[in-house]
């Protein structure tokens, strides 16, 4: 894995994760360990952990780990399908994902990622998403005029 936790960190400056105060503890081939501290921002108004705030923590992690195993080929990858169960929540303490590769193809990537709470130990959510690798297109043409003849 060419990235690290501490440039996963670098490259979120200014965005999303870094907004919610993503921190990176742990990058490997295929594993990916962040976290935040809840704090306000990160509550729905009944007081609870918002989703969002969990579903963008593991989709973060996926995404990441993803990046790192693209292959060298690869110019980028994106979001074919995400899928979370909740079957808890947080108020307070840090929150956890661990994000694991299931699938590294050559074409797409599957991840499964828990989110837990580190007071409880208890797991919040389980996450699923699948990546579609992308790659250069070797021609990039505009597309023929309707009623034009081609080649």
């Amino acid at each position: 894995m060419s990235e690290t936790a501490a440039g996963f960190k670098r490259d979120q400056a200014g965005s999303l994760p870094d907004l919610l105060g993503f921190e990176w503890i742990h990058a490997q081939d295929g594993l990916v360990e962040g976290r935040f501290k809840v704090l306000k921002h990160h509550l729905a108004p009944n007081g609870y952990l918002h989703a969002a705030a969990a579903v963008a923590l593991a989709d973060t992690a996926c995404g990441y780990g993803c990046k790192a195993m693209l292959p060298e080929s690869a110019v980028g990858f994106t979001t074919a399908e995400l899928k979370i169960n909740f079957l808890g929540t947080a108020r307070e303490g840090t929150v956890t994902s661990r994000a694991r590769i299931v699938h590294a193809g050559r074409t797409t990537q599957v991840w499964d990622a828990e989110v837990f709470s580190e007071v409880s130990r208890k797991t919040i959510a389980l996450f699923r998403c699948t990546q579609i690798v992308l790659y250069q297109s070797a021609s990039i043409s505009e597309p023929p005029i309707a009623g034009q003849r081609t080649g």
